[in-house]
């Protein structure tokens, strides 16, 4: 089957991580859609995007979103011994594309110049050099609504947290022990591990579409509403945005990378696409109430512009890279959002304390006075 597939091209930059950092790359959630990864690292890092190979038990999602992977080699030694299959296997099993023995050193400088460029892999010879820059040029994600492509269809029950040998937090020892506070969760493309970590810190999960109505959202009468992450323009979803409008100030409400974006967009603000989209697992993030810097995963191309901001938002979180918005909270609308991902696995986990955080919301909501 001849096949060309046209993405935005860009450069994940990961460090040695333990667990699976292959599939880390590859990020089996629905936000690379449209997305061409090339994978660049210090000089291990071959070895390290492959050696690990893939394990089923760390899927993020059905099946791998990616539009292809691009690497400079493709080892033949395997040393994770959790390992079910090798990368080639894994792609042709989900139909992703894949390249090696490119100099992704050499793209990277390029991406790091220009910022995020379109670009094409076809296998079909016929294709004239012309006509494949036409499909480039012609190709943007702007303006694409891709939460309606990835999300569920119906309204489903989540209930595993994360298993026990994995577990890192007290926090979420804790409040599992507690009170289990309902939540619906807005499915962009969520990630397993996200339900997880909610499942943890004690919450009980009905995700629903991303069209899904406010009304019938408010009429379950959750103790919160999460907006999850996903893939493409948030500006393409405006009926996400009106859900969102709709919940704001009637229920605690939590958001994370699309979700942040949505949110953003319901407050009042604007969304912008990034020159330079944040990929990888290393982006330093300073909490602005303390000064405290977390280390964050980040999987997006779109952010908050602040200065459209209303009054009453509060920039939590800003990005030491480039200076964006990374997380936001409005006090009057009982709403929190990050740009990244807390949830991350195999990690970092700095963030992970946002989950409690959520519940820390709906607690004192449902503790606050009933009105006359």
């Amino acid at each position: 089957m001849l096949v060309c597939r046209c993405a935005c091209v860009s450069a994940s930059w990961q460090l040695l991580l333990p667990r699976t950092a292959l599939q880390a790359v590859l990020k089996q959630d629905h936000t690379p859609l449209n997305l061409l990864t090339s994978c660049t690292c210090w000089h291990a890092a071959p070895p390290a995007r492959k050696n690990t190979t893939v394990t089923a038990d760390d899927e993020e999602s059905e099946k791998c979103h990616l539009g292809a992977i691009i690497v400079r080699d493709v080892s033949i030694v395997v040393s994770n011994y959790r390992s079910v299959m090798t990368l080639d296997e894994y792609c042709k099993k989900h139909n992703v594309m894949g390249l090696s023995n490119l100099d992704t050193r050499a793209l990277t400088k390029v991406l790091r110049e220009t910022g995020c460029l379109n670009g094409v892999i076809c296998t079909d010879a016929s294709k004239s050099d012309e006509e494949l820059v036409a499909m480039t040029k012609n190709w943007t994600i702007v303006g694409k609504d891709l939460l309606s492509v990835v999300s569920c269809k119906e309204p489903y029950e989540w209930k595993d947290s994360t298993e026990d040998e994995w577990e890192f937090s007290e926090g979420a020892k804790e409040a599992a022990a507690g009170r289990k506070f309902k939540v619906v969760a807005y499915d962009f493309g969520i990630k397993h591990n996200i339900l997880r970590r909610l499942a943890s810190f004690g919450c009980s999960i009905t995700v629903v579409p991303a069209d899904y109505p406010a009304d019938k959202v408010l009429a379950m009468n959750p103790d919160g509403v999460f907006f999850s992450n996903g893939p493409g323009d948030p500006s393409a979803a405006p009926y996400a945005v009106d859900n969102a409008k709709a919940i704001l100030g009637v229920k605690p409400v939590f958001g994370i990378c699309m979700g942040h974006q949505i949110l953003g967009q319901a407050f009042g603000g604007k969304t912008f696409k990034l020159k330079f989209g944040h990929h990888g697992g290393n982006h330093p993030i300073r909490y602005n109430p303390t000064g405290r810097v977390e280390i964050s995963a980040q999987n997006h191309n779109f952010a908050v512009d602040p200065a459209t901001l209303p009054e009453g938002v509060e920039v939590t979180h800003i990005n030491l890279n480039d200076g964006t918005c990374a997380g936001m909270v409005y006090p009057a609308k009982k709403a929190m959002a990050i740009q990244y991902h807390p949830e991350a696995s195999p990690g970092p986990h700095d963030a992970d304390i946002c989950f409690e955080q959520f519940v820390d919301m709906m607690k004192a909501e449902a503790a606050a006075p009933v009105a006359a």
